[in-house]
């Protein structure tokens, strides 16, 4: 995490201390680098220069307006799994005509505000599906450019709630049955064909899941090319994992650079659909210790941050880097429980940290900047966290932090 570094004693967000951030905004909040967010995407757009190529950022990882107009004014295309990332993307200053939308649930509402928007491409999961977009293309007197998502039956290797490659997921057709489909596809007057996607999971930390992946959907490909459907393009999704602990992920470039030469001289349009890779260690969560306490030889650090801010450690077991704000201090360092005031034994966010803190010391988890503020919620009528955007020495308020107010003005008590 290059772009949060120490200066002076002080860990900086490029070139702003978050000693500053916690006085101006206060805790808990999140705090995104421009930089890290540009260097990540960079990495992809780079690698794949000199093929014809659209890196679709996977908006759930962090949808921000601020996170995804850095990311539009960089000509990036987007990934969505809903109406409403749909509006975001839109909102935030994105090319509708660089959008795939994703997801196995497309409402017929979602459908047809993305043929009104003009989208590149959608990623069809089911028959019934296919079957919904043809009619309501039809209806409205257009053609809806789509791709079948295929199930390549491949195990990612990564935690069972984010692997969606293998064949009891609720993602994507089988290759069995995605030949028929685009057969049955062919000969529908609502839908153009342009695309096969596939897409195996998250947090993938080796190209071997990815490349025996594509080399099942390629086999797809000249099967199609055999039945006289020609695919201009190829999704192999995103799910690139990133270094929080130990890990050792490939770079970008160097899985691109192996899907290339499985390509071959097939002329194919690639697709990327990064999300964590590019924005999760663009990002930390700055709290503040409220309370050190030990309990039956156990001690807790007692922090401002909660499960409804940072829900990874509870719900996939995830490690997170927890560091001091500042680097050096007097305090004699012990073994804690980074834990939130929420009313459950689950909210913690780290396990057996030895720190040296007190009372009032700002922490830092580092890479919370994917799925830590899209997955937060107001769980015990908590407000969520502000979201700040670092500009070199400049400091974006990117969302401001909730109010009780903000939480009830769509309630109503009963008269």
């Amino acid at each position: 995490m290059e772009n949060f570094q120490y200066q002076d004693n002080q860990l900086c967000a490029e070139e702003v201390p978050l000693t500053q951030i916690a006085e101006q905004f206060g805790t808990p909040c999140f705090v995104y680098s421009k930089a890290g967010l540009v260097q990540q995407y960079s990495a992809y757009s780079q690698a794949l220069s000199g093929c014809e190529h659209l890196v679709c950022y996977a908006v759930k990882a962090n949808s921000n307006l601020a996170v995804l107009s850095v990311l539009a004014r960089l000509g990036c295309g987007f990934d969505i799994v809903s109406g409403g990332e749909l509006a975001r993307v839109i909102a935030a200053g994105g090319d509708p005509t660089k959008v795939i939308f994703s997801g196995v649930g497309k409402t017929l509402n979602e459908m047809d505000a993305a043929l009104d928007a003009g989208i590149h491409c959608f990623n069809i999961e089911s028959a019934q599906e296919l079957q919904q977009l043809n009619q309501l293309a039809m209806d409205r007197n257009q053609r809806a450019s789509i791709s079948i998502r295929v199930n390549p039956d491949v195990d990612a290797g990564t935690h069972p709630y984010i692997s969606t490659g293998l064949k009891e997921n609720k993602f994507g057709i089988s290759m069995q049955d995605a030949r028929e489909l685009y057969r049955q596809s062919a000969d529908m007057e609502g839908l153009e064909i342009i695309g096969v996607d596939c897409h195996i999971g998250s947090q993938l930390t080796s190209t071997a899941p990815f490349l025996a992946a594509l080399e099942r959907t390629l086999m797809l490909i000249d099967d199609l090319a055999a039945d006289g459907i020609a695919i201009r393009h190829l999704d192999i999704g995103g799910g690139l994992g990133v270094i929080y602990r130990d890990e050792n992920p490939p770079e970008p470039e160097e899985l691109i650079s192996q899907v290339r030469a499985t390509l071959g001289d097939r002329p194919l349009k690639l697709i990327l659909e990064p999300g964590r890779s590019i924005c999760a260690n663009a990002g930390i969560l700055l709290t503040r210790v409220i309370n050190i306490k030990a309990n039956g030889g156990k001690n807790f650090a007692i922090v401002d941050a909660a499960m409804n801010d940072i829900i990874r450690p509870a719900l996939y077991q995830a490690w997170m880097d927890v560091v001091p704000v500042e680097s050096e201090n007097s305090v004699e360092a012990r073994t804690y429980d980074v834990v939130g005031p929420i009313c459950e034994s689950g909210d913690f966010i780290a396990r057996d940290r030895d720190l040296a803190i007190a009372t009032g010391d700002l922490l830092a988890v580092r890479s919370a900047g994917a799925y830590c503020f899209a997955m937060s919620s107001n769980y015990n009528t908590r407000n969520r966290a502000a979201e700040l955007l670092v500009d070199g020495g400049e400091i974006h308020l990117a969302r401001r932090r909730e109010s009780f107010q903000d939480q009830i003005a769509l309630e109503t008590p009963l008269p």
